[in-house]
């Protein structure tokens, strides 16, 4: 049985964000000030804020440099399998504070830092390949604005350009001698017995911008690839013959829209050409880049080529349907440019690729127009046609680009089991039964390092006091901490830890959202975006119901809330919008009333990002993840809630199962409808209407919101939402709702939870991203995970004079 650590062993042990030199902190102050005087070249006088930040961030990538240079050099002498990661987006945050941890270098810099915004774009399985070692990269669009700023104006929604890119970006290194031609439009060329050609083609360059990506503790740092789109130098002037070259310049912009803006995810498919042609330009720059690397690793650059050693040299994954054209584009490429016969080329092409899939939802399938796909991409038509002309949908026909991903893949995965299950049972059943081999589960999971060292440094340290380091690259050995959950003192730390995030955390909600908060109340937090099947609807209507409860009942016992909602609602998603403005309205009621006091607040996070997930996840009593069984792909928030101790509500969705069957169903709080029976009610009809007049709490709440109560001033602002409820409701509110609220009672009863919260942390390790990736690689990519520590860097004159590094 493990026991805590004695004083003494705790004085032995090495803090787990890492103990540097004295002589580390002298180089990295003294870096630092160079960079502010060369780099920045600014002095103390002038500096701002953000340059400090600049000048310590340019002062670790120096420290990044090395190890990035040698661990390129090492694959390119090891010549392993590459594993190419496709996503059109990576999930930002800040890379500063994740760097250093990863380089060990936390603890080294005592130097102030803020007003960064959006220095880096990162994924946590890009930071589990790297500290498993694997030669990964992840490849994306190097987006000129992110995902919208929201700011929130009288309750409703507004998005702001977020222009992460103004002061530029310390981790990124431009890369323009690879740049790369992409192709659109033109036509193709058919002569008899002659392949097509594809010609009259107008030609966009795709630029590349490298960041650095770190593994923990092991020298190895991967690569994320990001292009941009860049007009060529002659883009329109050939059409201007009348002389208009300052138009043809102006045009050029209509190239470099394709890298401008990322769409915004709200699982709502829209089949833009704009969409279309990002989709494509990220596929067809990185295909390139892949190709040229195999060409040139230093078995092919000694021996002959050939391409059937590729699908052993290239994994590429593709990250949901939006890459998919990626398996069109590497066919034209192995047929039309490499001359490969096809049924070659097919068999080379299904063993490299491989699909996960990330929603049931129908209406976030992507099917584009043949008309645009002809218009656009002609030639990918053709084969796409000649991969299966049985999924292409009759009238007014699609390309099903999910079905192309399966057909054109040697393994397809969902993101939890229940996930998975579904996918091969309901929405691919044919693909299934045709290739029941084909198709795997492989449950998400995050990196410990960014959400628990990263942002909650008080536990994170706690339990290496307690159980040793090892768990920040196993984080299976958090089972110990089992041992652990009747000591006294454990429990008091824990809970301290606890209370201290909230502290912190209530504080910066007083200031920002001017609201005395109680942090002694339990913090209940739902954040993630805005959408229907989320049922961010059915807390609001918990909230009302506790709020006509305190009114009903000032006096009576109550177990006071701090309901902390937030997300964004994809623009153009008026639902959605409306939900927002719904929730805010009721916080304003709430926030006001007198009788309620510090019994009851509600506050609506403004502009939810990493940066602000990293301050309320640690902070949390109880996570919300309510959405109706069998919609919800996986979650990976849940997760993150589940490591820094809070515990769950939710139905049994997504990774909400395998949370429950980690930790056992009795230290969740589980409720409402199970898949099966959303099937069973979805054959008999359902109907809201009876659960509105049998449940005198749901109908009093929902009254409210239609007459106007939370709205005095516009009594029917809400009736969309009403009549969405009453109607039109998919993820059936109402039939969730009194299991919902009774299991909201039974968390009020338990609350001051420690030792149930201990073992919610203890049961967490199978959710690391390490985990997910090794399964991953061994089960799907064909390669193996290495604990090999990539020799370090020494002097830069190592590098002068060494071959040319054809592989970056």
């Amino acid at each position: 049985m493990a026991t805590p650590l004695t004083d003494q062993e705790k004085r032995k042990q090495i803090s787990i964000r890492g103990i540097v030199g004295v002589e580390n902190v002298a180089e990295l102050k003294q870096g630092f000030n160079r960079h502010l005087h060369f780099t920045l070249v600014k002095d103390r006088n002038v500096a701002t804020p953000r340059d400090y930040y600049f000048a310590l961030a340019h002062t670790v990538r120096d420290h990044l440099v090395g190890r990035w240079i040698r661990t390129q050099q090492f694959y390119y002498e090891a010549d392993p399998k590459r594993v190419y990661y496709l996503s059109l987006e990576f999930y930002m945050g800040r890379a500063l504070q994740n760097t250093m941890i990863n380089l060990g270098l936390q603890n080294a810099s005592g130097v102030g830092y803020g007003g960064s915004g959006r220095d880096g774009r990162r994924s946590c399985f890009l930071d589990s390949m790297a500290t498993l070692g694997l030669a990964a990269y992840g490849y994306g669009i190097r987006y000129e604005y992110g995902i919208f700023n929201q700011k929130i104006k009288d309750g409703w929604q507004f998005e702001e350009a977020d222009d992460w890119l103004r002061y530029g970006n310390p981790w990124e290194k431009a890369r323009p001698e690879f740049m790369l031609p992409v192709h659109f439009y033109g036509r193709v060329e058919e002569e008899d017995g002659k392949e097509p050609k594809w010609v009259n083609t107008q030609v966009v360059l795709a630029m590349p911008y490298d960041t650095p990506i770190p593994g923990y503790m092991n020298n190895t740092v991967n690569t994320m690839r990001l292009w941009s789109a860049r007009a060529p130098n002659d883009f329109n002037l050939r059409d201007f013959n009348v002389g208009d070259y300052i138009q043809a310049v102006l045009d050029r912009n209509l190239a470099e829209n394709i890298s401008r803006v990322l769409y915004p995810n709200d699982n709502f498919f829209e089949g833009k050409e704009l969409r279309l042609k990002q989709e494509y330009f990220v596929v067809a720059a990185t295909l390139q880049d892949v190709i040229r690397r195999f060409k040139t690793s230093k078995k092919n650059c000694s021996g002959p080529l050939s391409f059937d050693s590729f699908p052993d040299k290239v994994a590429i994954q593709l990250n949901d349907t939006h890459p998919a054209m990626a398996i069109p584009e590497l066919m034209r490429i192995f047929v039309d440019i490499e001359k490969l016969d096809w049924d070659t080329a097919w068999n080379i092409t299904k063993q490299t690729f491989a699909y996960t899939n990330h929603t049931v939802l129908p209406e976030a399938l992507e099917r584009w127009p043949v008309e645009l796909m002809e218009r656009l991409l002609p030639r990918h038509l053709q084969i796409i046609y000649r991969i299966n002309q049985i999924h292409l949908d009759e009238g007014g026909k699609r390309v099903n680009m999910a079905h192309l991903c399966i057909v054109g893949s040697h393994k397809v995965n969902g993101v939890a089991e229940i996930h998975s299950d579904i996918i091969k049972r309901d929405v691919f059943r044919d693909f299934s039964e045709l290739e029941p081999e084909k198709f795997q589960n492989k449950t998400n999971g995050i990196t410990p390092r960014r959400w628990l060292l990263l942002c909650n440094p008080g536990l994170a340290d706690l339990i290496a006091e307690a159980i040793g380091e090892d768990y920040v690259k196993d984080l299976n050995h958090l089972q110990k901490l089992n041992d652990l959950v009747d000591y006294d003192t454990f429990i008091r730390d824990v809970a301290k830890v606890k209370q201290d995030n909230k502290l912190k955390f209530a504080q910066y909600l007083e200031k920002v959202y001017n609201v005395d908060i109680n942090p002694a109340s339990m913090f209940d937090v739902h954040v993630k975006r805005i959408h229907e099947y989320k049922r961010q609807l059915l807390n609001c209507l918990h909230v009302i119901t506790m709020y006509n409860r305190i009114k009903r009942g000032p006096i009576k016992p109550f177990v006071p809330r701090t309901v902390i909602i937030g997300g964004k609602a994809a623009p153009g998603y008026h639902m959605a919008k409306m939900i927002i403005k719904l929730i805010t309205s009721v916080a304003d009621v709430v926030n006001n009333d007198p009788v309620i006091g510090r019994k009851l607040k509600v506050i609506y996070l403004e502009n939810y990002r990493v940066s602000l997930a990293e301050k309320v996840i640690p902070a949390t009593d109880l996570s919300e993840q309510i959405s109706t069984a069998g919609t919800e792909a996986s979650g990976t928030g849940n997760m993150k809630f589940m490591l820094n101790g809070a515990l769950t509500i939710g139905t049994m969705d997504g990774a909400n199962v395998e949370m429950a069957e980690e930790a056992g169903e009795e230290n969740l709080f589980i409720f409402g409808m199970r898949v099966e029976d959303v099937a069973e009610m979805d054959k008999e009809g359902y109907d809201a209407l009876q659960y509105y007049e049998s449940l005198p709490e749901l109908k009093q709440a929902v009254d409210q919101i239609k007459s106007g109560y939370f709205s005095p001033k516009q009594p029917e602002m809400f009736s969309d939402i009403i009549n969405m409820l009453f109607h039109h409701d998919r993820f059936k509110v109402f039939a969730d709702y009194e299991s919902y609220v009774k299991c909201q009672e039974r968390v009020s009863a338990l609350y001051k939870w420690t030792r149930v919260v201990i073992k919610n942390i203890a049961a967490s390790g199978k959710f690391s991203s390490d985990r997910s990736i090794k399964e991953y690689a061994t089960e799907i990519w064909g390669v193996e995970p290495t604990d090999l520590k990539i020799p370090p860097p020494s002097e830069p004159r190592e590098y002068h004079g060494l071959h040319k590094h054809k592989t970056y």
